[in-house]
């Protein structure tokens, strides 16, 4: 490397690689957006980290629309370190998850790291992790930042809430699903297509494609920011309840939707056709008027709805699966990338 990469503001760490690490060729995935401050630091502490690894490893850097000089960053930070560093610079800010699936899509491993750019994540658990992901037959293992360096009352309590509920809904039993750090098995991840905001479910989406019993989760460091400023806030909690909603939804009811919202629908139209029943009794029984009740429109509203329920519904959620797993639409556009020369484009050590 040029001498004039600056150092890491983490604290100095010796790469830990297991020396009997199975056979693999590795992908990191790294999402950034304006982290202009943090691409050599993280550039510089992945190299660190990676240090004498035995086998193939490329790091993927996304760019996520940055309004500030991450783009030039990066860019100027591959040609220093060569081909092994992959920059995908999307037209405009897709936010994270759609960069993480930018990643994802480009990535050649058959093991696949995800984790942030903002040097919170730390890249010297990445040995571990992969160790135990390709040693015990998993197909996740997710890190848990049990000492996390965040605010308690905006960051920590709300997290902790949040993992919980989440465990609790998707039978998913993790203690940190908002961790970046999770080390997959490609042909796993490559399953599962992301959108939305769905980049804090990714546990529980790839339990639609394998089981809970091959997801695990592995204590990882946890640092401070140092530089830049977080992305999210205390908005993102009503966010995630829709999400969840949603990921409860297809995790439940992904092949029988119609069960969902067919019960509903009948519940609706079932209480709809009492009331117009009753109604009716009461016309033609005791020869009162009902065309001004109240009732009459609550019922007829409510056999409308649950008719609506029982199609639109159901409708609206199989076509919006099939348009994005039948690869039509993508929830990302990236600028045009040149091809690479698979000779060239791994890494099998570091540079000096």
């Amino acid at each position: 490397m040029t001498q004039s990469m600056t150092k890491s503001p983490l604290p100095p760490a010796s790469p830990e690689i297991p020396a009997d690490l199975p056979p693999h060729r590795l992908s990191l995935v790294v999402p950034m957006y304006n982290e202009a401050e943090n691409v050599e630091p993280l550039l510089e502490r992945v190299h660190v980290a990676l240090d004498g690894y035995p086998f193939p490893w490329e790091i993927l850097l996304v760019d996520d629309g940055s309004s500030d000089s991450t783009p030039a960053e990066l860019r100027r930070c591959a040609t220093a370190y060569g081909p092994h560093v992959r920059i995908i610079e999307l037209v405009r800010n897709f936010k994270q998850t759609a960069a993480m699936q930018a990643g994802l899509d480009a990535a050649r491993g058959d093991v696949i790291v995800t984790m942030d750019g903002d040097l919170q994540n730390d890249p010297i658990d990445i040995p571990r992790m992969v160790n135990r992901l390709l040693k015990e037959d998993l197909d996740l293992v997710a890190g848990w930042r049990k000492n996390r360096q965040d605010g308690l009352l905006l960051r920590k309590i709300p997290s902790r809430i949040a993992n919980r509920l989440i465990a609790r809904m998707t039978g998913v039993h993790l203690k940190d699903y908002g961790c970046s750090l999770k080390v997959f098995r490609g042909s796993a991840i490559k399953n599962v297509k992301l959108y939305g905001e769905m980049h804090r479910f990714i546990p529980a989406w790839l339990a639609t494609v394998t089981t809970p019993r091959r997801i695990a989760q592995e204590v990882v460091t946890h640092h401070a920011r140092v530089f830049g400023e977080s992305k999210y806030g205390i908005s993102r909690t009503f966010r995630v309840v829709l999400d969840l909603l949603f990921v409860y939804f297809f995790m439940r009811f992904r092949t029988r939707p119609g069960h969902f919202f067919g019960g509903i629908g009948i519940g609706l139209g079932a209480i709809g056709v009492l009331i117009l029943t009753y109604l009716m009794g009461v016309k033609l029984f005791l020869g009162e008027s009902i065309g001004t009740r109240p009732l009459l429109f609550g019922g007829f509203f409510m056999v409308i709805a649950g008719v609506q329920m029982v199609t639109s519904g159901v409708l609206a959620e199989l076509l919006t699966r099939v348009l994005f797993e039948s690869g039509a639409s993508q929830a990302y556009l990236a600028r045009g990338r040149e091809p690479l020369d698979d000779a060239q484009a791994w890494m099998s050590g570091p540079r000096k």
